[in-house]
């Protein structure tokens, strides 16, 4: 009973023994592995902020990187507790491929994502058409871009759907083309009108001088003959100028005694008895 009882004692302490020392060098492996993953990560943040590379990658690549390093520190750190380490990677291997088929379209997005912030279409305010939504940009993520539409509603448009469409960045420049189109009546003065377009112009302070604004007959329509009013102004005042010349050019129309014609048709009624007459 006594050398049954040292005989496990002996097997317990050489296991012991031998499984201490490899459990306690994984952990030292899991531990050392993680310091050194973090401070790589790190340090290639660094790196990409001197080259001036968008935060939101920078923060997505120093994640990437330190979970990459930390499966590997983690497959370090099982093999030198004497597991099978082959085995182990294919089961990885097959749960990735698992969740890469049941999210591959968060996976699209998350890929699409990448692509806005390297290529920049368009920047955290800018006021943007994409993905059948229009808005101020908010916020780029991986998956998704968050606007904010001029009567304030947020809309989230996934990435996808944005770099797989055309992308209208509206403030991407400085300066932007109003374009009227205003009608007048055949019995009016084409010249008269220019010329009271072009005074209303001229007043408005905000409209730029170069490029210098076009004031042309666009159409002879079937009701009106229209003139295309087209200055140029900054982009921020693309709004309030357009609002503020339609207004105008209403008001001082009136006053000159120049007519905007609505669509109307001449109906001519012929009665029985002026037919026969005619025959």
């Amino acid at each position: 009973m006594e050398t049954n009882l040292g005989n496990i004692l002996d097997t317990l302490t050489i296991w012991v023994t031998q499984y201490s020392v490899k459990l306690l060098a994984a952990i030292l492996i899991f531990i050392v592995g993680r310091w050194i993953s973090r401070r790589l990560s790190k340090l290639l943040g660094r790196l990409l902020e001197k080259n001036k590379v968008d935060v939101t990658l920078i923060r997505f690549a120093e994640n990437l990187i330190y979970y990459a390093l930390i499966v590997v520190v983690i497959i370090a750190a099982i093999g030198q507790l004497g597991i099978n380490t082959t085995s182990f990677l294919t089961i990885v291997g097959a749960a990735g491929l698992a969740v890469g088929l049941a999210l591959k379209d968060s996976l699209s997005n998350f890929a699409a994502g990448v692509m806005l912030i390297l290529f920049r279409p368009f920047r955290v305010g800018d006021y943007v058409e994409a993905g059948g939504a229009n808005g101020t940009v908010k916020g780029i993520t991986m998956f998704n871009t968050v606007l904010h539409t001029p009567d304030n509603q947020v809309r989230i448009v996934p990435n996808g759907m944005i770099t797989s469409n055309v992308i209208t960045n509206v403030t991407a420049n400085d300066t932007r083309r109003v374009d009227l189109v205003i009608g007048i009546s055949y019995d009016d003065e084409i010249s008269k009108a220019k010329e009271v377009l072009d005074g209303i112009i001229n007043a408005e302070k905000r409209i730029l001088a170069d490029p210098a604004p076009q004031i042309a007959v666009s159409e002879l329509a079937d009701s009106s003959v229209n003139l295309v009013v087209r200055p140029w102004v900054k982009s921020g005042d693309y709004w309030s100028v357009y609002f503020d010349l339609t207004e105008k050019i209403k008001v001082t129309f009136d006053k000159e005694g120049i007519s905007i014609p609505y669509p109307q048709q001449d109906v001519h009624i012929t009665t029985e008895t002026e037919e026969l007459q005619e025959a």
